[in-house]
């Protein structure tokens, strides 16, 4: 998409931001213009004018015509048109009308040819312009944009933190986008803390090189339980307790479905207390909350309140041992959406390393029905019914490096069924489904649990070894030591290949056992990617 055309063109200016606005649309995409225009401005394919006066108007764009502002400034310049017949014959192109472009044709060439231009080539100018035309773009329009994605970006480099805190914050009341830009901020390296009722605002603020979550992010915590904590932790400081928070918070607004939620959340446990205690705890924490607002509308603080200033009414709590990791992260995805103390997929990295051979995001220039298998968490199940009224299912694989759309279709529905459960760590056999002008999906044709999966080893591997450098005998030395010290049932095929020269494929006579210990040290000869597996 987007991205990889900018790595290829390198913009180093405004006006290619701008330029690549235009471009990024399906008339100039379909044509073919964005591999020429990058080659432009390269250096790799000239940049030649059919008359020197045309270098003024379409240097910008390296000989290109590419805005409608431009067709304008043209038929000024060549035919004489003032600019208001310019606009006309802008309007004109873009309806594309026979008998007015034909009118309007006449009209260029005899204005051009009678300032002395080449009838010849101004005829090719216009035939130019009319192409162009049909999909030109309002430069006014593009360069907004441009200037707009420019402060945008500058923002994401610069004050990382800060834009994403107010990107999470502008889209807090949108779940899916929330999760999004949360997996966005750690891939770019900030830290996401969990909410907290002694540091949380109501939006997600920077906290020095982390985001603290908002209140307002945590599900069934409405702006007006939040403005009621953060008010109360403004006039008397942090709360010391779940019991401290009941008596001081207005349960008017504050109330038990909130705090649950809140606890679910892991926003009291700076309170010192674990969340199994703080569940247990909580009825008896709301009627001492109760308790302590009648005694204050009654004036009974008690005889030496004036002097202790501070809420005396902390309760020991029960000793319970804390939810296990899966409670913890179970509540976190039920209120917040995500994950934040851990992830469901880590107790199983080991085994992840030695079931998937792709990830979420390497499947996107795999070839239609190319087979892959992944680890990750089935979530937005959805149960649907084809024409003969079978069911079916979409749903979506994320596997922590980003998601996955997949289907389970009629053929293999009944049979995976007991594996289709929304939060449910899976191993996935796949086939890959191209989609045009998005994202690949799969078509899952196998689903176990993750804690049912075996590591079944590969039969065939091929063993890729770049013949580029001085070191490649080093290179077959140490292929041999590890062939030796891991060696199994799984037979070896090298692919010699030297860049631009000769490719060669070679069975060999060792067998290895391709577990994760193989295959971390055989990229570390190699180097990335440079294992395939050839048969299962």
């Amino acid at each position: 998409g987007m991205k990889d055309i900018l790595r290829r063109y390198q913009p180093n200016r405004l006006e290619d931001l701008c330029a690549l606005n235009a471009l990024y649309r399906p008339g100039p995409i379909q044509g073919g213009m964005i591999p020429d225009f990058i080659d432009r401005k390269h250096g790799r394919k000239p940049i030649i004018y059919d008359l020197p006066e045309l270098e003024e108007i379409l240097s910008e764009t390296y000989g290109v015509i590419l805005y409608q502002e431009q067709v304008m400034q043209i038929s000024n310049k060549l035919a004489g048109y003032s600019l208001g017949d310019a606009d006309i014959l802008r309007r004109a192109m873009g309806k594309k009308k026979p008998e007015e472009m034909a009118k309007q044709r006449a009209r260029f060439i005899a204005g051009a040819t009678e300032r002395g231009f080449p009838p010849k080539k101004i005829a090719k100018i216009f035939d130019l312009m009319e192409q162009f035309a049909g999909y030109g773009f309002n430069k006014s329009h593009s360069a907004a944009y441009a200037y707009l994605a420019y402060v945008t970006a500058y923002l994401k480099a610069h004050y990382s933190v800060e834009f994403m805190s107010a990107l999470l914050t502008s889209e807090s009341g949108n779940m899916d986008k929330t999760v999004k830009y949360i997996n966005e901020s750690r891939d770019i390296g900030i830290r996401v803390l969990p909410p907290d009722v002694n540091e949380s605002d109501f939006d997600f603020t920077p906290a020095r090189d982390s985001i603290r979550f908002g209140l307002g992010a945590v599900k069934n915590v409405g702006q007006g339980a939040v403005e009621a904590i953060v008010s109360a932790r403004a006039a008397e400081g942090p709360y010391t307790s779940l019991y401290n928070f009941c008596e001081r918070a207005n349960l008017g607004n504050v109330n038990r479905r909130v705090i649950e939620s809140l606890i679910k959340a892991g926003a009291f446990d700076s309170t010192g207390a674990n969340r199994a205690q703080l569940a247990e705890a909580l009825d008896r924490a709301i009627e001492s909350g109760l308790r302590a607002c009648r005694d204050r509308d009654m004036g009974q603080h008690g005889l030496f309140a004036p002097l202790d200033g501070a809420h005396k009414t902390d309760s020991p709590m029960v000793n319970l041992q804390d939810w296990t990791m899966e409670q913890k992260l179970a509540g976190e995805k039920e209120v917040l959406g995500i994950y934040v103390s851990g992830h469901p997929l880590e107790r199983f990295k080991d085994k992840i390393a030695d079931l998937a051979t792709h990830f979420t995001d390497t499947i996107e220039d795999l070839e239609r029905n190319a087979a892959v298998c992944l680890c990750g968490i089935l979530t937005n199940i959805v149960r649907k019914t084809n024409r003969e009224g079978k069911y079916w299912a979409s749903l979506k694989v994320d596997d922590r490096r980003g998601t996955a759309d997949a289907m389970v279709f009629a053929n293999r529905y009944e049979e995976l069924l007991p594996a289709i459960r929304e939060d449910a760590a899976v191993f996935v056999r796949a086939s890959v489904l191209p989609e045009e002008g998005g994202p690949p999906k799969l078509s899952i044709q196998d689903l176990v649990f993750l804690e049912d999966a075996r590591v079944d080893l590969p039969s065939l591997i091929s063993i890729r070894i770049w013949l580029k450098d001085e070191n490649s005998m080093e290179k077959a030395e140490a292929l041999n030591r590890l062939f030796v010290r891991k060696s199994g049932s799984t037979e070896v095929r090298l692919r010699l290949e030297k860049p631009r020269d000769f490719s060669v494929i070679m069975d060999v006579k060792s067998r290895v056992h391709p577990d994760r210990e193989f295959r971390a040290e055989l990229e570390r000869i190699c180097g990335p990617e440079s294992i395939e597996i050839l048969a299962v």
